[in-house]
């Protein structure tokens, strides 16, 4: 299940990434009151909707790794305290029992 996200994730990072290259223009023309024509051009820069998505999304798959690294790692040091302790009590048993 990994793997296949991970594919997944990387077949939309390359098709996002084409589409990015892909400037958007807008023109607007304004007409002024004394008859001179005013043209505007705006190119889109940035990313695009698509692009935006896929960064969002390696966002979120960042953060979810991140909470589930911190999860195994409390897991795994709440688990070696238990065994700590258990081990300390079978110790303890241990010398009353050579006593």
């Amino acid at each position: 299940m990994k793997k296949l996200m991970m594919l997944a994730a990387v077949a939309l990072t390359s098709v996002a990434a084409q589409a990015q290259n892909t400037p958007t223009q807008k023109t607007e023309v304004d007409v002024r009151e004394n008859g001179t024509v005013k043209t505007e051009t705006t190119t889109r820069t940035g990313r695009t909707k698509a692009g935006q998505k896929i960064d969002n999304t390696g966002q979120d798959v960042k953060y979810a790794g991140k909470k589930t690294g911190h999860a195994v790692k409390r897991g795994a040091q709440k688990t070696g305290q238990a065994v700590k302790k258990g081990a300390k009590k079978v110790g303890n048993k241990a010398e009353d029992v050579v006593d």
